[in-house]
């Protein structure tokens, strides 16, 4: 088992601090590269923490409101000028027309873990995994071990009146919805999919019927080893459901782990020994121990109630029946008592389609999958890969162009110190993997290279590409370990170049805090934080990216954007378009000084003009191209495209 399925299973998260954030302002100077990186050693704070920037500025900084202060904020979505921000309380829409001015317009109190949010036209899609979530959205909780009034799976709501969404429905499954993604089918114009990546235990089914605990080996309706595929009618959102149950994890086995750090297995040891100091109950996994929170043991102590036909509060000796038996019901749970190759993944983490290639890549607890999504409703594994350097497959992303897939390695599920000195740069980490005639092939590991302290949760976490053209420039979140912004455009050597980062929640102890997902939108980066509330910044023209870059990344526009559904970069004809393919000439010294200079001339003499004058000048400049095409050919012909598209759409 994975230390993020035990952490999910035993309920040992730690739970994210909060304080409101203030507004700042930097002024737009690209500074040097740092010769000692300015994220080491700032200042700890819930409000007033250090921060370092390089190659980007922070445009403002929006605190959390109302009943959403002291709740986790999760994911991102957007549609039209809006971010809306998944909160473990329900979810906020940020009015981001002004990106410097993030401006609440509403929010939707609805309690549910982790509330990870997508759109998709009118519509609005919310996961729910955890015990609490009700299906009215009360804030009370769910008592009961087996309740009728719990929401496991996935909401719907009606955003068609942002300023007033409405729950219009919902679809319960057998594990819950920790992640969604959702898939459009362009030959199904009245439908969308949602595919459904639960990590829950299996619910009774006595709560929802039909789910099924045992194995799919002793029972072929198990709610194991599969995820769920939601169709859901656009004119009738309501009637949304299940329709296919995909078991894309078939004939995987248990792949290596590296286990964790000698320092949080000592660390573990001595929570350990406190906890049973204290009367609390504590199992191995791995060689690891752990502290089971209630969530995992009361139902285990009400069955041994029942069991002895007893009614009430559990007894002392029920206690010590429990203690005497806990770690076999571990070992059961977690297969450590099976006998030859033990099952892989029974789940993924998260699922990035990528339509346009007709392609998904799964990060699946223990594997990194490659999935054919042509026929939505029934994705098929196509490829698999495992690291035993890896902890837990986490998420995915494409490069633009499909050659290449991204995972990230949440390595201590999220809240725990994973970034220090001593941690292993291959741990905790990106792997990036060269698509080569359908196989996966790995080039490289990438990790931020600034070390944290042992009070901040750092790992990779979620990102997306930004659309510069003929590079793959990627912006992700690392917890408190900030922001990074990295070039994989050559997968075996990614480079950081840009980052945002804060000084510690709390320098005495572990507080939840940093930047849940990161993503590029419209011109913006906007940063869900965990603690702190929402961030906006914007990269700022360096030795890496020039202002034509920057440019000609801003004239693509996005309708809305969900980081699992992955769109296709298309960057319109434009003058920024040109001028940075010739920047990037310039920057490998693939062509000479004379003949940039003598192309930037005939692009700005093209730009003064109009007309035909406008359209042979162009025709002039794809000329000189033609005759010289340098050390990077594939790059020229981007910038002869660029120029020829130009010239066809002047006046």
């Amino acid at each position: 088992m994975t230390l993020k399925k035990l952490s999910l299973t035993l309920g040992v998260l730690a739970a994210a601090a909060c304080a409101p954030a203030t507004s700042s302002s930097r002024p737009n100077v690209p500074p040097p590269a740092p010769a000692v990186d300015p994220r080491v050693g700032l200042k700890a704070g819930a409000a007033d923490a250090g921060e370092a920037t390089w190659n980007l500025r922070v445009v403002a900084e929006a605190p959390p409101t109302g009943q959403f202060v002291g709740s986790t904020n999760s994911d991102l979505a957007f549609t039209g000028n809006y971010a809306i921000q998944g909160n473990y309380n329900g979810f906020q829409v940020w009015d981001i027309t002004d990106p410097s001015k993030p401006t609440l317009k509403t929010s939707y109190y609805c309690p549910a873990s982790q509330s990870d949010v997508s759109v998709y036209k009118n519509l609005l899609f919310v996961s729910g995994e955890g015990l609490g979530g009700r299906l009215d959205c009360g804030g009370q909780g769910v008592r009961d071990t087996v309740s009728t009034e719990r929401l496991r799976g996935l909401r719907i709501f009606d955003i068609t009146d942002i300023t007033n969404p409405k729950y219009v429905g919902n679809v319960q499954t057998c594990r819950g919805s920790h992640t969604h993604t959702v898939v459009a089918d362009p030959d199904d114009a009245e439908n969308v999919y949602v595919y459904i990546s639960g990590s829950a235990p299996v619910r009774s089914p006595s709560e929802l019927p039909g789910c099924v605990r045992e194995t799919p080996d002793k029972n072929p309706e198990s709610a194991l080893f599969r995820i769920e595929v939601i169709k859901v009618p656009l004119a009738n959102p309501a009637a949304a459901a299940i329709v296919s149950r995909p078991r894309i994890f078939n004939d995987l086995t248990r792949p290596p782990e590296h286990g964790e750090a000698p320092e949080d297995v000592a660390a573990a040891r001595e929570r350990a020994a406190a906890a049973r100091a204290a009367g609390g109950y504590t199992a191995t996994v791995n060689n690891m121990e752990y502290v089971l929170g209630p969530n995992f043991t009361r139902p285990l102590l009400d069955s041994i109630v029942k069991a002895r036909g007893g009614t009430g509060a559990p007894t002392a000796a029920d206690s010590a029946a429990l203690r005497t038996n806990i770690q076999a019901i571990v070992d059961k749970m977690v297969g450590a008592d099976d006998e030859g190759p033990q099952p892989g993944p029974s789940q993924c983490h998260d699922i990035t389609v990528y339509p346009a290639i007709g392609l998904a890549g799964g990060a699946c607890g223990g594997y990194g999958l490659l999935l054919d999504i042509k026929d939505p409703t029934n994705p098929v594994r196509i490829g698999a890969v495992a690291d035993s350097n890896f902890a837990y497959w986490h998420s995915a992303t494409f490069n633009n162009d499909g050659t290449a897939i991204l995972f990230s390695d949440e390595w201590g599920g999220g809240g725990a110190p994973k970034c220090r000195a001593t941690d292993k740069k291959e741990w905790g980490a990106n792997a990036i993997y060269a698509l080569e005639n359908g196989k996966m092939v790995f080039k490289s590991y990438f990790k931020i290279p600034a070390a944290q302290t042992d009070k901040e949760n750092c790992v990779a976490h979620n990102g997306s590409l930004i659309p510069i053209p003929g590079r793959d420039v990627m912006v992700q979140a690392w917890y408190q370990g900030g922001i990074s912004v990295f070039d994989w455009t050559d997968p075996a050597n990614p480079k950081e170049i840009a980052f945002f980062d804060r000084g510690p929640v709390d320098s005495t102890r572990m507080a939840g805090g940093g930047s849940w997902s990161a993503y590029w939108y419209n011109g913006a980066i906007v940063s869900s934080e965990i603690s702190r509330g929402l961030d906006v910044a914007e990269l700022t023209p360096s030795e890496f990216i020039s202002q034509n870059e920057l440019d000609a990344a801003k004239t693509v526009h996005l309708d809305y954007f969900n980081a699992q559904g992955q769109p296709k970069f298309v960057w319109p004809p434009s003058f920024a378009l040109a001028r940075a393919y010739v920047d990037q000439l310039e920057r490998s010294g693939c062509l000479g000084a004379s003949r940039i200079s003598s192309i930037r001339q005939g692009l700005s003499n093209a730009e003064r003009a109009s007309g035909a004058q406008r359209r042979d000048a162009l025709t002039q400049v794809g000329s000189q191209l033609a005759s010289a095409p340098g050390c990077d050919s594939k790059k020229v012909e981007k910038l002869q495209t660029a120029v020829k598209d130009l010239a066809a759409v002047m006046p």
